[in-house]
């Protein structure tokens, strides 16, 4: 299975801007800039997609994980925080932290624990992430 996803970018770093949209359709030319990566201008930006990415595999992965030991999710609510940090001449992306919030009927906090870290393990974004992933799961 493969997916695309395309990006466009026009003029200098700071006086210009891009454009990103995906296979789907559900990002089409959604417009991004240095305002909106560096500052607070509207638009995306790297960091957010690859967070919006990272949550979204993260819960995909946890619910399965949850089934296959046979739970089912009532909900999980998955956040990350993504950190660009100015590294070797250049940015970086370092570190995500996690933060899942999940209500699972008849889990225990062992259980829980156990397979929200085997998820963050095993989520195909988080395996190709050369970043420090952190996680604070809690049950509600």
């Amino acid at each position: 299975m493969k997916r695309t996803a395309n990006a466009q970018w026009k003029g200098s770093i700071k006086g210009g801007s891009g454009v990103v949209s995906t296979q789907s359709g559900i990002l089409d030319k959604t417009q991004y800039s240095f305002k909106s990566r560096f500052e607070d201008g509207k638009g995306t930006n790297p960091e957010e997609l690859i967070g919006a990415a990272h949550a979204g595999c993260y819960a995909m992965a946890f619910s399965l994980m949850l089934g296959e030991a046979g739970y089912e999710p009532d909900n999980i609510d998955a956040k990350a925080e993504v950190s660009l940090v100015e590294q070797d001449g250049g940015f970086a992306i370092d570190k995500i932290h996690l933060t899942v919030k999940a209500s699972i009927p008849d889990i225990s906090e062992d259980k829980f624990q156990e397979l929200a870290n085997n998820a963050k393990e095993g989520c195909p974004v988080s395996k190709v992430l050369n970043a420090d992933i952190s996680m604070d799961a809690s049950l509600s």
